[in-house]
């Protein structure tokens, strides 16, 4: 099947009718001794109902087709042949018996290649065989040593020649077997293609000491001075051997340790460091340096090295001992409680010696033991105030080491005492403060306008956490008659507290709201008032004056918050009364309230029961939450 498939199809056909096939036979390779000959067997078919009267035949090199005029190694019907090829080739076989051998003498290098043949017997009936011979040129012999030699155990190796030349046969020798074995001349032997070698074995036992020897052998043609020699190193495998490792070795913690391990094997042996069935380093070399840098208490105890290749195994131990300082605390045990729970922590750790172990809070020990690696703290009942850092500290002569935990206590929100409310200004700020784990949602409640403000309204609530403590500000600006009730609320998940904030400085609400500018207009007409008792006292001495009324002047009534006492008297009228303009005339005012009249205007001025300035700016004021 492989040969039809490589036929031209009409070729196929061809077959198909007649009944008979084209094939050829000849070596997939064969090869030669440069400067010598070599015979390429060759043998043909053709389908016997052609019965050609003549036969011919041509031997291509490197390229099958005539199309591609490839160099030309023989021709019978014409002799003619490419120069290189010259007084070379020459047919061995006869082509009317369907024998194609082909002798090349004298070969060289450029020879090497493929060599095809092409039947032709007559007009179309003419056949280029796709089975072609690869001619290889070699210069040395072929020294066969088995894919593995094991130390102690009897190898053979073989010295093989290609034996194609009729016209000269090779004599082999051995060279460098001195002390390996003698060598045996085996004789001419036929190879499975049809080409001939020339064998010479070499039994012997290797040892460890002969992996590595350098084993030659010689090719020699009697009569001509061709001489070939070839070479083969021995690879004698054998198991591993641990020829280098360190004694026992102490250290102290903190400093540098190598360990060496070297092993004599072939091949080179997997090197192996190994700790409690733990590997830490390992590489297929002849040595393998395990280095521990700043050596710690964990890496103290037995360290083995084991060497392995396919052939067998070798291991030792060496013995690291390490002084060193506690190792950094550990502590196991609750960190998160609930307010009223137990807690218990371990602290433990590893030195040598044992350590002091303490664990305090704050600068206060709260417990301590002596050459212990242990130690057990137990709280009953947790409270906030338990909440925080601890620091775990184990020490010996060697160093000290230490280990900071938090535990976390959670409770119900505490509302502060520092919660207020206080005015400034135009402004009132309340001031919730609270303590609790986990954070409290904060809502602050005004009962009196129905509205309810959380602290994740951050445009009116502004909220800082510093530890436990929980401060959210309330910001109320604008006028109030009285302080505002405000309840603030904080709540987790373990519980809420409300609490109604007091009012700091409530006596000064009042000030506060009315501000500067209402300051000034209160004091101006505190001002017109003086100076208009102090006329009317006036009149009872000299002629009243048509510009002024007592009765046309209504009673007043003021609020305490503004009366000043000791008004001096000894201001001019005509002073006092360009001083109120003056003040009066100042910008400021809440636009829908216009106190800017003239003195004598006070006796114009609507009255009504019970009036004050305090309620009047009252009627203006307005909260808003910023």
């Amino acid at each position: 099947m492989i040969f039809l498939t490589a036929l031209p199809l009409f070729w196929i056909m061809i077959s198909a009718s007649r009944g008979g096939h084209w094939g050829a036979w000849m070596p997939s390779s064969i090869s030669a001794f440069e400067g010598t000959c070599v015979s390429i067997p060759c043998r043909f078919d053709f389908p016997d109902e052609l019965r050609p009267a003549v036969v011919h035949g041509v031997w291509y090199f490197n390229s099958p087709y005539p199309k591609n005029y490839p160099p030309v190694v023989f021709k019978s019907r014409t002799q003619v042949v490419h120069e290189g090829f010259q007084g070379r080739s020459r047919l061995l076989g006869d082509l009317g018996l369907r024998n194609c051998t082909l002798l090349l003498s004298n070969v060289s290098p450029e020879l090497g290649g493929k060599y095809y043949f092409r039947g032709d017997l007559g007009g179309y009936n003419q056949y280029t065989f796709s089975e072609h011979s690869v001619l290889d040129i070699i210069n040395t012999p072929n020294i066969v040593v088995p894919p593995e030699v094991v130390a102690g155990t009897e190898v053979e190796v073989s010295c093989m020649v290609p034996d194609n030349c009729p016209e000269l046969r090779p004599e082999l020798s051995w060279l460098g077997h001195e002390g390996l074995g003698e060598p045996a001349v085996l004789g001419r032997l036929r190879e499975d293609e049809g080409t001939w070698v020339q064998v010479s074995l070499l039994h012997f036992v290797p040892t460890r000491e002969a992996n590595g020897h350098r084993l030659g052998c010689q090719a020699s043609f009697p009569n001509t001075t061709l001489q070939f020699e070839g070479y083969a190193s021995l690879d004698v495998k054998y198991p591993p051997v641990i020829v280098e490792m360190n004694s026992s070795v102490e250290a102290i913690e903190g400093s540098h340790v190598s360990l060496l391990c070297g092993a004599d094997s072939n091949p080179p042996p997997l090197l192996t460091w190994m700790r409690d069935g733990t590997v830490l380093r390992e590489a297929v070399a002849e040595s393998l340096l395990l280095e521990l840098e700043e050596v710690t208490p964990a890496e103290d105890g037995v360290y083995a090295c084991l060497a392995e290749n396919a052939y067998g195994q070798d291991n030792r131990t060496v013995g690291l001992s390490v002084m060193y300082a506690p190792w950094k605390p550990t502590v196991n045990g609750t960190m998160v409680a609930v307010e009223g729970e137990t807690v218990s922590i371990l602290c433990s750790t590893q030195s040598n010696p044992d350590p002091i172990l303490t664990i305090f809070k704050e600068k206060q020990i709260l417990a301590t033991v002596i050459y212990e690696s242990e130690l057990q703290l137990e709280l009953p009942a947790v409270s906030p105030e338990d909440d925080g850092e601890y620091w775990c500290v184990a020490e010996n002569q060697y160093g000290q080491r230490a280990t900071a935990f938090n535990l976390s206590v959670e409770f119900a929100p505490v509302l502060l005492l520092e919660s207020h409310c206080a005015a400034a200004r135009d402004t009132v700020q309340c001031l919730c403060v609270v303590k609790s784990n986990p954070e409290p949602s904060v809502a602050f409640e005004l009962p009196s306008r129905n509205v309810t403000v959380n602290e994740s309204e951050r445009e009116f609530v502004y909220s800082e956490r510093s530890g436990l403590v929980l401060t959210s500000i309330l910001t109320l600006r604008g006028q109030a008659q009285a302080p505002p009730r405000v309840i603030c609320t904080a709540r987790n998940l373990y519980g809420a507290k409300s609490l109604e904030l007091p009012f700091q400085g409530a006596h000064r609400l009042m000030w506060a709201k009315i501000g500067p500018v209402g300051a000034v207009v209160a004091f101006a007409i505190l001002i017109a008032i003086v100076c208009y008792i102090t006329q009317t006292r006036r009149k009872k001495n000299v002629t009243e004056s048509p510009s002024f009324s007592a009765g046309d002047n209504p009673p007043v009534l003021f609020s305490s918050d503004f009366r000043i006492s000791g008004a001096p008297e000894k201001y001019e009228s005509e002073r006092r009364l360009g001083s109120e303009r003056r003040l009066l005339g100042l910008r400021g005012e809440p636009p829908e309230l216009d106190l800017s009249y003239s003195h004598s205007d006070l006796g114009k001025r609507p009255t009504k029961d019970s009036y004050t300035l305090t309620e009047e700016l009252a009627e203006y004021a307005e909260i808003r939450v910023k």
